[in-house]
């Protein structure tokens, strides 16, 4: 339960409109990151079969719209990353460029593919310096409704609930577009039971659908809202489209930010090493201000992405030198770290360990 000393450290006044309580339980959350990526190509059932198996509580998919409206699992809008489409000599004509969120971009775009076409492609993997591509061309892009019937069929023969934390991808994009991918979500809440009392989240980079989304959907009990925070100098696309040049992420952080979150969120997740920084993570001092102040006006905070392997860990916790060498103990020790100082969450590409992490903390005394 947040503190009154919490309270009046963030500036708040006595008699402010907070939250009495965290909006779920206090027991720290394992999200298969992209399902169980480190292992298989993200983004595919098998991904998140296996995640779940490793004892992940959710399962998060990155959604993207085709051009006939199917919320399909992809993390970016080109498709060339993680896709063999760039093989597929019929589509080689469909190649082009498009300015995705102020970056122009080349290559293939889902929303110029309709889900019959993309059930030509399969899956490969997106980081084949680091990580195995034994499986690359076998698992073909899943939509948003088979990521369901996978994690309703999985909690039936597990007997427990597994969660699904999806993130809309581009949102201001595709409403340039025409395309609409809060109502495609919505379409796929209220049209099944599982999603109706699974844990189930909805998450994004941007402000304004989220608080759409707070207007459709926000009290029901088994729904959260997740605000991500991005770089720090960085603003929300919807927010540098609407002028708002003044409100980055940074300032979504301070108390004020926070509490405005609050208003129609109930999570925020933050990059791991906003919370804490590699070169002081070592010296394990208090946990930032910012996440006493998020459990004040009763956010969780989750944080993104842990992942295994050397490159991706602080200096002091790999295992040799080799940037692709898997360091468990070091990846489990960096999420203890986290859950030390007040992290709810953890997006992990490696949900076993995330899952002996979790475990482990629970069991010290």
């Amino acid at each position: 339960m947040p503190s009154f000393q919490d309270q009046r450290l963030c500036g708040f006044r006595s008699g402010a409109k907070l939250r009495p309580t965290l909006p779920t339980s206090t027991t720290v959350s394992v999200i298969a990151h992209r399902g169980a990526s480190a292992w298989l190509p993200e983004h595919t059932l098998a991904a998140y079969a296996r995640a779940i198996e490793d004892g992940a509580d959710f399962i998060e998919p990155d959604l993207v719209l085709t051009r006939d409206g199917v919320l399909v699992a992809r993390h970016d809008v080109e498709l060339s990353r993680s896709t063999t489409i760039a093989a597929v000599a019929r589509f080689g004509a469909r190649r082009t460029r498009k300015l995705v969120d102020g970056e122009i971009v080349e290559g293939w775009f889902c929303d110029d593919f309709t889900l019959a076409e993309l059930r030509e492609l399969r899956a490969r993997e997106p980081m084949p310096d680091i990580r195995s591509i034994d499986h690359d061309g076998l698992h073909a892009i899943p939509t948003f409704d088979e990521i369901i019937e996978l994690a309703a069929s999985e909690s039936g023969r597990r007997s427990r609930k597994i969660g699904i934390i999806p993130e809309l991808k581009n949102s201001t994009w595709f409403h340039a577009r025409g395309m609409d991918p809060e109502r495609a979500i919505l379409a796929s809440l209220r049209g099944s039971a599982f999603l109706r009392e699974a844990p189930f989240a909805i998450q994004s980079f941007e402000v304004s659908n989220l608080k759409a989304l707070h207007e459709s959907i926000g009290g029901q009990a088994n729904i959260l809202l997740v605000q991500l925070i991005g770089e720090a100098d960085q603003l929300p696309f919807d927010r540098l489209m609407a002028g708002e040049t003044d409100h980055n992420y940074t300032s979504m952080l301070t108390p004020g930010g926070l509490l405005e979150i609050s208003r129609y969120a109930d999570v925020v997740a933050a990059n791991a090493r906003s919370i804490i920084p590699w070169e002081t993570m070592g010296e394990m001092g208090q946990a930032p201000s910012w996440i006493a102040c998020a459990h004040a006006v009763g956010l969780r905070v989750h944080c993104w992405t842990l992942r295994p392997e050397n490159s991706f860990l602080p200096p002091h916790l790999r295992c040799g030198d080799n940037p692709a060498t898997r360091c468990e103990t070091g990846s489990i020790e960096q999420m203890r770290a986290l859950i030390r100082v007040g992290v709810d969450g953890l997006f992990t590409d490696d949900p076993a360990l995330g899952r002996r992490a979790v475990d482990g903390a629970k069991a010290s005394p």
